[in-house]
């Protein structure tokens, strides 16, 4: 990731289209019973970048600070007024090259789902930081690969 690489992302339908540019200050799963339900996931999967970098397109719907598609209903942000919420897997770029710094409500991560051993991990919410450093590029081992025999 470098300041200039620019992810961009959308919808299922196509209805809305966004932009970010630049490394995301902060990334993160979370287990939190909302993010569960919202996601219809284990987890949510999601960057933080300064709202200056974030540009979006088409119509977006919001509940309670989680914006989504009007048309198909897909989840592809929180936008507040100094930072954009992506959800990861909004993301046009898969796999991509983000990786998580920290996890959310782990007391609730399902049992089979391993701790990301580089990973803050929190019992409930991150405590805001005034400047969050830039995220951790962890060395991550490659799978085995498998021999064909």
């Amino acid at each position: 990731m470098s300041g200039d690489d620019v992810y961009t992302g959308g919808c299922l339908c196509g209805a809305v289209r966004f932009s970010v540019k630049g490394a995301p200050l902060r990334v993160g799963l979370c287990h939190c019973q909302d993010c569960r339900r919202v996601s219809g996931s284990a987890f949510n999967f999601f960057g933080v970048w300064s709202r200056s970098v974030y540009e979006g397109t088409g119509e977006l719907g919001t509940f309670e600070g989680r914006s989504f598609c009007s048309v198909c209903g897909s989840r592809v942000a929180s936008l507040r007024d100094d930072e954009a919420e992506i959800m990861v897997g909004a993301l046009d770029l898969a796999p991509s090259d983000i990786i998580p710094g920290y996890e959310l409500w782990i007391g609730r991560r399902e049992p089979w789902l391993m701790n990301l051993p580089w990973a803050e991990q929190y019992h409930h919410d991150r405590e805001p930081r005034t400047i969050d450093a830039p995220p951790i590029e962890p060395d991550i081992p490659a799978p085995a690969q498998q021999s064909e025999t």
